[in-house]
């Protein structure tokens, strides 16, 4: 009898016992400009009623096989802690604290070029207007929830040295003006690449950014390549990975050749050096 009860335990399949879903999240240290990527584990989308932070709804997608999203932490973005909440068709809740650091605060001098008027106070007020109706075009680029991108991001450059990082101010007179990318040294003609599939919403030449390539990525994510010498794609043409979008130089408001880099997540510019560094 008890040789029975074994064959029968033995062929007979209990479920195993259900997962607990939990947030997995990167950084772990969040700073003032960082990208924030949230991953639901041991979920599915349909399971997920709704996802938010900073008291804001937060949309998902799918990226290898997990529902994730991707969230912009303003460089200004006041410091302290705050709620990533999740709640599940269910009834369930999820909830976990995330605590936004301080960045470091680093001002430099950068002076106006002879091109765009000099060192003059009317040229000053001049770059700071130009610069808010360049911001005001490019913050009107669109970008879709699902992601056109399945693997990680790659640097825009065959060879990669930068040269200002994201973050640091910019003092041009009487004004301050925050750096909201990252620039890569580049020589005037070098080769610049799509940092991953996507569509080109923009091509086009801005007076401070000069000739600029925006890709929308999906996933809420679009890229910015400025100060280009030559633009090598049309707005509406979809783009793969790796595939040349233009040429490094100094057009717009650049003392000299180089490529800037600006990367937005959800309308926010974040580090792109943090951004490349999720995947």
């Amino acid at each position: 009898m008890w040789a029975l009860l074994f064959i029968l335990s033995a062929a007979i399949s209990f479920p195993a016992a259900a997962c607990a879903v939990s947030f997995r999240v990167a950084p772990k240290r969040v700073m003032q400009g960082d990208p924030l990527m949230v991953v639901v584990a041991d979920a599915d989308i349909p399971d997920i009623k709704s996802l938010t932070f900073f008291g804001k709804s937060v949309g998902l997608f799918l990226f290898q096989g997990k529902p994730t999203a991707l969230i912009g932490i303003d460089l200004v973005h006041r410091m302290g802690a705050y709620t990533l909440a999740a709640q599940f068709r269910n009834g369930d809740k999820l909830q976990k604290t995330i605590t936004i650091v301080p960045r470091e605060k680093i001002s430099t001098p950068l002076g106006i070029p002879e091109k765009l008027g000099g060192n003059t106070k009317v040229a000053q007020k001049n770059l700071v207007a130009l610069l808010w109706q360049d911001n005001t075009a490019l913050s009107r680029v669109r970008t879709t929830l699902p992601p056109w991108w399945g693997s990680s991001f790659a640097l825009p450059l065959k060879n990669t040295a930068v040269v200002d990082p994201y973050g640091y101010s910019r003092s041009t007179g009487s004004y301050s003006i925050a750096h909201k990318g990252t620039d890569f040294r580049a020589a005037t003609g070098t080769p610049v690449f799509a940092i991953n599939n996507g569509f080109v919403r923009l091509a086009r030449e801005f007076v401070i950014y000069g000739k600029t390539v925006a890709i929308d990525h999906g996933g809420r994510v679009v890229s910015f390549s400025m100060h280009l010498s030559e633009i090598k794609v049309k707005e509406g043409e979809r783009i793969a990975r790796g595939q040349l979008i233009g040429l490094s130089g100094e057009s717009g408001y650049a003392l000299g050749p180089h490529l800037h880099l600006s990367i937005r997540v959800g309308g926010v510019s974040i580090d792109p050096m943090a951004f490349f560094a999720l995947f």
